[in-house]
């Protein structure tokens, strides 16, 4: 019997609660629709799911930009609907994961809302980053909002705030005693209603260092820190290495008193997963040293090429990483705040990407609808709601795309989401992708997720490392293939487009699209396509 943490090795799916299921007709995802779908959830082999922002927000950000962390927003539902949500959840053996904002608070949290009446020097707005103009009233300093536009704005009495997001989220001081104590209060809360564990957002962004020095390029710096932006490699990870508000040394101090709270609860097993995109990445393992967090998310398969040694040095780098502090890597391919790896990469690459992935060590997280296949939705700029879009005067469109509602049923737009408009609008195109129309066919990509995680949880959890077998390093040193062992099962990803040979050993148990034939003793792994093997 395997005796690892829960979290070791698990399936994560991520749901984006205004965007999975409305429950009662004002076009918006709600609790009770989450609730409502649970057991398609669980059908789908997953073992826990994560749950975007849900507390009282504007909504300015989608919900990241929290007006009270301790309850429910209207629009979601209320706390009886959050209990009730993780009492089925753990009726169907489903852990829940919350998501946490520690970085910045909405505009409209009682705490800002006092700093803007207390004045300038008061203790209120000791709890923000304050500070006052530059003798010739510029801001203090030059820095760019990862949303567009400057990382500060003017109050009425003249002192400017930091805010890396939108002017609507004033950053955190965690300098501020007040503001470690309110966290854990909220950390607690949760817990104590029953969630399992927390994803961090932007948890590399606690501690700002040099808040009153300028950038040498902070519009570059600011595009590089979003996976929704495409810049070249090396200028991007040059850029990187200059950020002065994130991956500071101080945001460890924080966490290793998040890691004592969460073991006082003992043999529940609260986990915590952070967001943090740190370069070089061997700092992302500093988040995960025993003492510390439990996962720390790999941001890299959400923006690499489908090229195989792009791909083996991602994975290999990430698994090696891991090891330096006996932690397992997380494995991502879509999210949120990204585009879908369908539109990214292509509808088979993306298939055989996750069923390669699937196949590797450590925990998998999958992005509602990303099982589906579902590419990013088309968005008119008449319906685009994200601050980036507006904050960059359309110039960056933003990652409304990805936050589509998901095609639940039937062949008409909205597919069973909603009975009212939905928030973004879905395409009819969709039709042939909705959850009911993939039910019925075995060779859709729904299907293909439900075979691979039944057969991840059966035969490669806990199952150990991996041997490389193929690889710009390994066996044939070709470009085209990519393959390794795995306990009882060896793994095969052919990239390229035509059908390729390879030396696998065993009984065929699962290919992500194509038939996989027989030639002179070699198997033919179909183009675009993964295959595994059970020895």
């Amino acid at each position: 019997m395997n005796s690892a943490p829960w979290w070791k090795e698990a399936t994560i799916y991520q749901i984006y609660p205004r965007s999975f299921f409305d429950s009662n007709g004002d076009g918006e995802g709600d609790l009770p629709g989450v609730t409502s779908q649970l057991d398609y959830v669980k059908n789908l082999g997953v073992d826990a799911i994560w749950l975007s922002p849900f507390y009282t927000s504007p909504n300015k950000d989608g919900g990241y930009d929290v007006a009270n962390p301790r309850d429910v927003d209207p629009r979601f539902g209320n706390l009886d609907d959050a209990k009730e949500l993780i009492a089925q959840a753990h009726r169907r053996n489903l852990r829940v994961i919350a998501d946490i904002v520690p970085n910045h608070f909405s505009d409209q949290h009682e705490w800002f809302q006092a700093a803007l009446k207390a004045g300038r020097g008061s203790k209120e707005r000791e709890r923000f980053h304050f500070y006052d103009a530059n003798p010739d009233g510029t801001p203090p300093n030059n820095w760019i909002s990862l949303f567009g536009g400057p990382s500060w704005t003017q109050v009425a009495d003249g002192q400017f705030y930091l805010h890396l997001f939108d002017s609507s989220q004033p950053d955190l001081n965690w300098e501020n005693p007040e503001v470690n104590a309110d966290f854990e209060k909220t950390l607690r809360f949760w817990i104590d209603l029953g969630v399992d564990g927390f994803r961090i957002d932007v948890a590399h962004g606690l501690i700002k260092e040099d808040v009153l020095i300028n950038h040498s390029d902070p519009q570059g710096l600011s595009n590089a820190l979003r996976l929704d932006v495409a810049m070249d490699a090396e200028v991007r990870n040059a850029l990187l290495l200059t950020v002065p508000y994130f991956d500071r040394q101080g945001v460890h101090e924080i966490y290793r008193k998040w890691r004592k709270l969460f073991d006082s609860y003992g043999e529940r097993e609260i986990m915590a997963v952070a967001e943090a995109w740190v370069h070089p990445p061997v700092n992302a393992t500093r988040y995960v040293r025993a003492d510390e967090l439990h996962q720390v998310f790999n941001f890299d398969l959400l923006t690499a090429e489908f090229d195989s040694k792009v791909l083996f040095d991602v994975i290999e780098r990430s698994i090696s990483l891991n090891a330096t502090v006996n932690a397992l890597p997380t494995w991502a391919l879509s999210n949120h705040d990204s585009p879908r790896v369908a539109t990214r990469i292509g509808d088979e690459q993306a298939r055989a990407l996750a069923l390669f992935v699937f196949g590797l060590p450590g925990s998998a997280y999958v992005f509602a609808g990303q099982e589906l296949g579902l590419p990013d939705g088309q968005i008119e700029d008449s319906d685009r709601q994200d601050p980036t879009f507006f904050r960059t005067n359309g110039q960056i469109k933003g990652r409304d795309g990805a936050r589509v509602p998901l095609p639940w049923s039937g062949n008409t737009t909205p597919f069973g989401f909603s009975t009212g408009k939905p928030w973004l609008p879905i395409s009819q195109s969709w039709k042939d992708l909705t959850v009911e129309s993939e039910l019925a066919d075995p060779k859709s990509s729904l299907h293909l997720y439900r075979n691979a995680l039944e057969l991840r949880k059966k035969l490669l959890v806990g199952a150990g490392g991996i041997t490389w077998l193929e690889s710009c390093y390994h066996g044939s040193k070709g470009e085209s293939l990519l393959s390794y062992s795995r306990g009882a099962i060896t793994v095969v990803m052919n990239l390229s487009d035509s059908a390729k040979e390879c030396d696998a050993e065993g009984k065929l148990i699962i290919v992500s699209g194509g038939t996989v034939d027989a030639r002179d003793g070699k198997k033919v792994i179909p183009a675009r396509s993964t295959a595994w093997f059970l020895a």
